[in-house]
């Protein structure tokens, strides 16, 4: 029978119910005078064939040992095979107050467990003195098992009325509170006498259904289950209960409706749970989530203690305070461990509902009087404060509605966490999101230590990241050049922009190299990845790149220089490596870019080289821009492929620009649209390199942050004048010598540098001498009156000449000793045709002024 089909045939009376249990009228001596029918659906004897025998023959007294026949209380189903086990099995325990347990014999032979009960009729006395028919005593029996089986049915109903946690009331057709258990009246705060006869809607005057899809009103939910009969289950209920008026409770509510045996509706059941602190858990979970989501979407510590402040307010507090140590917020740096005050603060995050929840926070106070106030104002707390113990145990302190939770990170603490309630329970005529109350439960302490672990752990990713940032910007300026000597072959701008904070620090630099006779070289490059190893990285590359044009090598050569110095196998480096392979120096070189050019002014001839790198961009005097096609070779460290040069005249007056791709190429637009809007700006007429320069960064990077550094290098060339540059062939003779003597005295005779003339006399005398002596002939002697005053002489000979000092018996070598004394810097300089040896000196102080 299904579950609707028995309530629908119940029958509420008890087994022993005199109107339905088995009856059978007893006269003084146990005989049986009169026998109902519902004994003979028990015993299964008739009326007539049980009148006038004695009880015993169809009830008997328990054995004495309490034990019982096998199934002796199930009724024997025709067919069915024996039963089989044990032969016997433990009585059925003690019997209800007031009856006892006896045997029944069935009409067809099998026993049954039965309770009875004996009730004397009136005016049989105690029944002894009974006559032999007359009726003396009353027996109702039923089976144990159906008395066994109410008596559940009724610990039930008296434990929902009594011990449930769940609150029962029935109302009426006019949903009048007619009857409640204990739970409901534990809810209402008095016994039911005094709430009796009231509407649920006076009970909950303020309270609301939350849940979607349905009424939000007490009233309309009952009606609608009284009306249609259909149960509603699990619609949650929010209001204030009459015991609990400062705080606002959420049930888990279910109707139903009540009808009698003939199907009568006589009213409603209402069943109601306080789910209020499985609400709470599931918002604490929920802010956890929530925390998780939105805290740490940046590696800034402002940022981070900002989101901290936005995530909680209003659904955990209704102030939050995060005070972060200087060192940490400005350098990335962990606070030094030491007393409270010790510890300089900055509030880098506020959040609040209400002007009076955040006075609550005080005694929070502003540095001292007359300070700047500046975005981040320094903060500093009165001994005794919520805040002050906190700094000095380095746990979390709740004062009331104040808590206070340090961000604790290993052993350090790097500031603090003022969560604070309001002690109203409205603000803005709205209830605050967690609710009236003014303190914080054991619960919501946890969830605040929870929350400013993971608070904590964000904001030291981000000190981390800021640190190794501002090491790697520092590094970075200091091996990026810092300032542009003035150079007579051409005028010099350039712009730096390093990349956004999300890529960190990149590996572009670019540099001005003076080189021999006047020439510069103008080099820019890139150094694959980002941080502070890209940074390290690029200064290596630059070095390298200063060292080797020192040398005067030509541009492809110095490529492949380089590209052997970043290919060398790692165990022919000198110096100890740490770390994995992955961390190393050749992980971050190999692929590094390049572009190399040396401009002289005297024959305005440029060469260029490239390694991997976008070729320049040439202006010329009339506006015409162009990117000459200079062979490609392969990124530095690859090999392979050697590297080629490109040599070009350009008229005075035309503009190179040397990039990296973060000026070009962005997400937007691939480099072909970023190189046509570069060669754009740059043939723009402009006053100056300077605004040439901040109008192609404003075109290309209008945010002026990228995801890759940008490097721009503006050059434009000069040229030499003709009175400046005196240049002579000569043969290889011995007879050279002293004509070069002349032709150099008197070129400086005619330059007003006579006050030079002794010792570019002996320069020239030792230079011609060595090379009529050791190379080959035609030479060439060339006076550049520059900056200072350069002497160059080139033979055909490939022969290096080297400084060494001369013993006291030696006949020669004192010659270039001497040159070397004589001027400010001497070198050698190899060209297809031979090699030439320069010197620089420096003018007269007159001639300097």
């Amino acid at each position: 029978m299904s579950a609707t089909r028995a309530a629908d045939a119940a029958d509420f009376r008890g087994p022993l119910d005199i109107s339905r249990a088995a009856t059978v009228v007893l006269d003084g001596r146990d005989t049986v005078v009169g026998w109902s029918p519902a004994a003979t659906a028990l015993l299964g004897y008739s009326p007539r064939e049980a009148a006038g025998r004695p009880l015993s023959a169809f009830l008997v007294p328990l054995p004495a040992d309490g034990t019982l026949p096998a199934a002796s209380d199930r009724p024997a189903t025709p067919g069915a095979p024996a039963p089989s086990g044990p032969p016997a099995r433990p009585g059925p325990g003690p019997p209800p107050t007031g009856h006892e347990i006896r045997l029944a014999r069935h009409r067809d032979g099998h026993e049954l467990l039965v309770v009875t009960t004996l009730c004397p009729l009136a005016g049989a006395g105690d029944g002894g003195g009974a006559g032999d028919g007359a009726p003396g005593r009353v027996l109702v029996a039923a089976e144990l098992g159906e008395l066994r089986q109410w008596e559940s049915r009724l610990a039930l109903l008296q434990g929902l009325a009594t011990q449930s946690p769940v609150g029962l009331a029935i109302y009426d057709t006019d949903l009048r509170l007619t009857w409640s258990n204990t739970a409901y009246e534990r809810e209402i705060g008095k016994p039911l006498a005094e709430y009796l006869g009231m509407r649920a809607d006076e009970l909950y005057s303020g309270g609301r259904f939350v849940t979607p899809g349905y009424p939000s009103t007490l009233d309309a939910v009952m009606h609608h289950v009284i009306d249609t009969g259909e149960p509603i289950l699990d619609l949650h209920f929010q209001g204030i209960p009459p015991s609990d008026p400062g705080a606002e409770h959420l049930w888990s509510c279910s109707y139903y409706r009540l009808e009698d045996a003939h199907g009568h509706v006589f009213g409603l059941c209402e069943d109601a749970f306080d789910i209020s602190d499985r609400q709470r858990a599931q918002q604490r979970l929920a802010l956890l989530v929530e925390v998780g989501r939105r805290i740490g979407t940046v590696l800034d510590v402002v940022t981070t203690a900002e989101e901290i402040a936005e995530v909680t307010v209003p659904e955990f507090a209704a102030a939050v305070r995060v005070d972060i140590a200087r060192v940490t917020v400005m350098s990335g740096e962990l606070p030094a461990t030491g007393s409270p005050a010790a510890m300089d603060l900055l509030r880098v995050g506020e959040h609040s509902v209400d002007p009076a929840a955040a006075d609550a926070a005080e005694p929070l106070h502003p540095g001292a009087p007359g300070s700047p106030v500046d975005r981040y104002p320094p903060v500093a707390y009165p001994p005794g404060s919520p805040q002050d113990r906190s700094l000095a145990s380095g746990g979390l302190v709740l004062d009331d509605n104040v808590l206070v939770v340090p961000l604790r990170v290993g052993g350090s603490v790097l500031g603090l966490v003022t969560f604070v309630r309001s002690p109203r329970p409205r603000v803005s005529g709205r209830p605050l999101a967690h609710g009236p109350a003014t303190t914080f439960d054991n619960g919501e302490v946890a969830l605040a230590d929870e929350l400013a672990a993971r608070a904590a752990v964000c904001i030291d990713n981000a000190r981390r990241f800021t640190r190794e940032r501002s090491a790697s910007l520092a590094l970075q300026r200091q091996l990026l050049p810092h300032h542009v000597p003035p150079q007579s072959a051409v005028d010099i701008a350039y712009r730096y922009l390093p990349s956004d904070d999300v890529t960190g620090v990149g590996g572009d630099w670019f540099d001005v190299i003076p080189l021999s006779g006047t020439r510069v070289g103008l080099v820019v490059g890139d150094v694959v990845g980002h941080g502070l190893q890209a940074a390290a990285t690029m200064g290596r590359l630059r070095t390298s790149v200063r060292a080797f044009a020192q040398l005067d090598m030509a541009p492809d050569e110095l490529l492949t220089r380089l590209d052997d110095l970043v290919g060398q196998p790692l165990e022919e480096r000198q110096g100890p490596r740490d770390g994995p392979p992955s961390d190393a120096y050749d992980e971050l070189t190999t692929g590094a870019t390049c572009l190399y050019a040396v401009y002289d002014p005297v024959s305005r001839r440029c060469v260029m080289a490239r390694a991997g790198h976008l070729p320049p961009a040439v202006v010329h005097p009339d506006g015409q821009v162009t990117f000459p096609d200079l062979p490609a070779g392969p990124p530095l460290g690859l090999g392979g492929l050697p590297f080629e040069s490109m040599e070009i005249e350009l008229p005075v007056g035309s503009l190179l620009a040397l990039f990296t791709d973060g000026l070009v190429e962005a997400r937007d637009h691939d480099i072909d649209q970023g190189l046509d809007a570069l060669g754009r700006v740059l043939g723009t007429p402009a006053a100056s390199l300077d605004e040439l320069c901040d109008r192609a960064v404003s075109a290309l990077v209008p945010d002026a942050t990228t995801a890759d550094d940008t490097a721009l290098l503006l050059a434009r060339t000069r040229q030499l004048d003709e009175s400046q540059v005196a240049e002579w062939e000569l043969p290889a003779e011995a007879v050279t010598v002293g004509r070069a003597r002349e032709l150099a005295t008197g070129r400086l005779a005619a330059w007003g540098l006579e006050e030079l003339s002794f010792a570019t006399e002996l320069v020239v005398s030792e230079l011609v001498t060595n090379a009529v002596r050791y190379g080959g002939g035609p030479l060439r002697l060339r006076l550049i009156r520059d900056r200072t005053l350069l002497c160059e002489v080139a033979d055909t000979g490939h022969t290096s000449p080297h400084l060494r000092h001369s013993a006291e018996d030696d006949e020669g070598g004192r010659g270039l000793f001497i040159v070397a004394q004589l001027v400010q810097r001497w070198g050698t300089r190899y060209t297809p045709a031979g090699k030439t040896i320069w010197t620089e000196q420096a003018f007269p102080p007159a001639e300097f002024d």
